[in-house]
């Protein structure tokens, strides 16, 4: 079956892929928001074991969704993982670091003999909750402002000791941290901001879910006044990244040379010259403030799961509009001709054929996580049904 598809036509089946990847870890990082809520939400021992219980439930189908966006990423396109995960290792560390301290939080917070406390690992909680977020919001805006690296697949053969034997080469000593602070431009500002717009959306998406799911009218209450605050500053660092976006220079690829170049407005013409990517975006963006204004307005609880799909299918359509349409998905800011695009950073079509076949078990994967959350979520939570559970985070 997938023997018979193009090159090309495998290699936009694998971004597809890494884009519904990436949209679902966006939508699963409301875990990650409602850590941040702890102490806005609750205001009692009994509260606060209520919350963590609520999405402690969840973390790992998070981490899960994290680690095998990381894997699909090298087994499809494994230029981009040596260059980002090779070059800008500091993210990516800070980032794992943030979800290991998360798994030990979870683990250990309500352990007997427990000598560094529990406000120890909530405050863990609150720094995974930060940091993941706003880091990967970071990390995916550097997908339109760009990175400085190189590639060279000369080097792989170099025998120069002076000079590494690698492919690609980051050429800032920053390695990554350069996204959030430059000195050379501007771009830090709109990684920022969607840094920001990530952390903020994944708070107004745990609130719809502690709407949806917790039975204590206090928490409803406090979780009520939090989501009109987040989601006006969801909204206002969306915006400006958004309209910003179409305004700037995008790296556009030339179809025939593959000489990568600067284009003026490369994203808005993006949507203008490809409309289902624009109707697509837009029904993702439509979708989320829908579930907002629901989840405020008319406290209904499938808000939750509006804002969450809506989440989804946006982050998928930035996907698109990265790589499509004849633009480079992770362009070099140091040099032009060493951007990424779908074409020059896939793997072989043998091994895309393969993983192709592989992949077919992701709707039995999809399947068993929905039968999961369905269980976990059978009923709401309340104070005396934590004080019930066997497993209590």
């Amino acid at each position: 079956m997938f023997e018979k598809l193009s090159y090309e036509n495998l290699q936009h089946y694998w971004w597809f892929i890494i884009a519904f990847l990436g949209g679902a870890l966006v939508f699963l990082l409301f875990v990650q928001g409602g850590q941040t809520l702890l102490n806005k939400l609750a205001k009692t021992e009994d509260e606060k074991t209520v919350i963590i219980n609520l999405f402690g439930h969840k973390w790992e189908i998070t981490f899960t969704t994290l680690v095998t966006f990381g894997g699909a990423f090298f087994a499809s396109f494994p230029l981009f993982y040596s260059t980002s995960f090779g070059g800008a290792y500091w993210v990516w560390m800070i980032i794992l670091f943030a979800f290991i301290i998360q798994a030990v939080s979870y683990e250990y917070r309500k352990k007997k003999n427990n000598f560094l406390g529990s406000k120890t690992y909530e405050t863990f909680l609150f720094i995974n909750g930060i940091i993941a977020p706003v880091f990967l919001g970071v990390a995916v805006s550097t997908f339109f402002t760009g990175s400085p690296f190189s590639i060279d697949k000369a080097r792989i053969a170099n025998l120069n000791n002076n000079v590494k034997a690698v492919i690609s080469q980051w050429e800032s000593p920053w390695h990554g941290l350069e996204a959030i602070w430059t000195t050379e431009n501007l771009a830090f500002l709109q990684n920022l901001a969607l840094g920001l717009a990530v952390f903020f959306l994944v708070r107004v998406i745990a609130l719809l879910y502690t709407k949806k799911m917790v039975d204590d009218q206090n928490i409803l209450e406090r979780a009520n006044k939090c989501l009109k605050r987040n989601s006006v500053l969801f909204l206002i660092f969306f915006l400006f990244w958004i309209i910003r976006l179409m305004f700037i220079d995008g790296f556009a690829v030339n179809p025939d040379t593959r000489e990568v170049f600067f284009q003026p407005h490369k994203y808005f013409n993006n949507l203008i010259e490809s409309p289902i990517l624009l109707i697509f975006l837009l029904i993702g963006i439509i979708l989320v403030l829908w579930g907002i204004f629901n989840g405020i307005f008319k406290n209904d609880e499938k808000a939750f799961w509006k804002t969450g799909i809506g989440t989804m299918i946006t982050v998928m359509g930035l996907f698109f509009l990265a790589a499509f349409n004849n633009t480079s998905y992770y362009p070099s800011t140091y040099d032009l001709q060493s951007s990424l695009t779908i074409a020059n950073s896939s793997s072989s079509r043998f091994t895309l054929v393969v993983m192709s076949y592989v992949s077919l078990m992701v709707p039995f994967v999809v399947g068993y996580i929905i039968w999961a959350w369905k269980s976990m979520d059978s009923h709401k939570l309340s104070k005396e049904e934590v004080k019930n559970e066997e497993i209590k985070y």
